[in-house]
């Protein structure tokens, strides 16, 4: 892996014909032709921020944040144990990562910025998820920890105290939070209390949020693959839930395929035995790289020796703030436990908030 510099930007758009769960599609309700025309102009606008954010010494310090963070959790780890081009090109750091590893080797070059547009939101979108950082909530797995910057595109600053919401799902292929025949036991309605690998984090004043979780499973019909939606304008209640706002982005990031079947050759993520749908089959990873200019990638380092020691995944998002967008969602998550969303008329069906 090189980090790509920002004057080589990867423009990404996350909209899409995927199949989230077998027999359940949420299609985007942005045209492929006004996606392009979005991603041209936001591609644009981006290759103007790259001297600006050299000068406000924003890429020098987000290098060094997460260069210290990288160390941080590379020395301790994460204690997990107890309880198209882009789709051909290798994320994971071609460095040899020992404890004497500079920052100046390790984020030698300024991140990869990436657009999305309005992709899809998926059917199982939990409304109500909390404020934290910690997501693990005792899930068994490959620990990582997920950093992301958010980028203005209109005005290449940070995007300071912007909400970012993420969701994955477990190392066996279930969302935590929803009931449905096609999310593991649909027989089960105690999962619709469960919170594992979801929750929010407000980004700091350099725009970045970080969560700790465990690498997602897979499940029929897509590759593995982390929901996000970012917030802008929201507000933390005392109940430490958001309120208000708008949606200004919602995508899907992924993962090299030589890391995901390491990861899959690992216990639990090995006792699924639904087939894996690979990157290059994946119909959102298809239409987002189609011409060469998307990466729709975390860029990753491990964390120790073994996989299970963990992985440190970053990536840097340019968002178009004043972009506002519907989202629908499967369950509500409340203080007395989740309630399914009776309108939404099953999976992928879509419930403006």
């Amino acid at each position: 892996m090189q980090i790509i510099s920002l004057s080589k930007l990867a423009i990404l758009g996350l909209a899409g014909l995927a199949i989230a769960h077998p027999g359940a599609h949420e299609p985007s309700s942005m045209s492929h032709s006004a996606k392009r025309s979005f991603l041209n102009n936001a591609k644009r606008s981006l290759s103007q921020c790259s001297s600006h954010l050299e000068r406000r010494g924003i890429n020098d310090r987000i290098q060094a944040r997460r260069a210290a963070a990288y160390e941080m959790y590379r020395k301790r780890s994460i204690d997990a144990r107890d309880y198209n081009p882009s789709v051909n090109t290798s994320h994971h750091s071609t460095l040899d990562v020992t404890s004497q590893t500079t920052e100046e080797e390790l984020f030698a070059k300024n991140p990869v910025c990436i657009l999305s547009p309005e992709g899809e939101i998926g059917p199982f979108w939990v409304k109500g998820e909390l404020v934290r950082s910690d997501v693990r909530d005792g899930e068994a797995g490959i620990p990582i920890i997920m950093d992301g910057q958010f980028i203005d595109i209109e005005t290449c600053e940070p995007i300071k105290d912007l909400y970012w919401d993420v969701w994955n799902c477990n190392s066996t292929g279930v969302y935590s939070g929803v009931q449905d025949s096609s999310n593991g036991n649909g027989d089960d309605d105690s999962n619709l209390d469960k919170t594992f690998l979801r929750g929010i984090q407000k980004t700091d004043a350099e725009g970045v949020a970080q969560f700790k979780s465990m690498f997602p499973g897979h499940y029929g019909g897509r590759t593995t693959h982390v929901h996000v939606v970012a917030h802008v304008g929201a507000t933390q209640l005392q109940n430490n839930t958001i309120t208000g706002g708008h949606v200004a982005h919602i995508g899907q990031l992924f993962f090299d395929q030589d890391l995901i079947y390491k990861v899959e050759a690992t216990y639990p993520y090995n006792t699924n035995k639904v087939s894996i749908t690979t990157n290059a089959d994946d119909h959102v990873v298809q239409d987002e790289t189609e011409d060469s200019a998307s990466d729709p990638f975390f860029e990753y380092a491990f964390l120790g020796d073994a996989l299970e020691d963990g992985i440190y995944a970053w990536i840097t998002l340019g968002v178009n703030v004043s972009a506002s967008y519907d989202t629908s969602y499967a369950s509500l998550l409340t203080s007395s436990g989740g309630v399914s969303n009776s309108n939404s008329g099953g999976p992928g069906s879509t419930v403006n908030l």
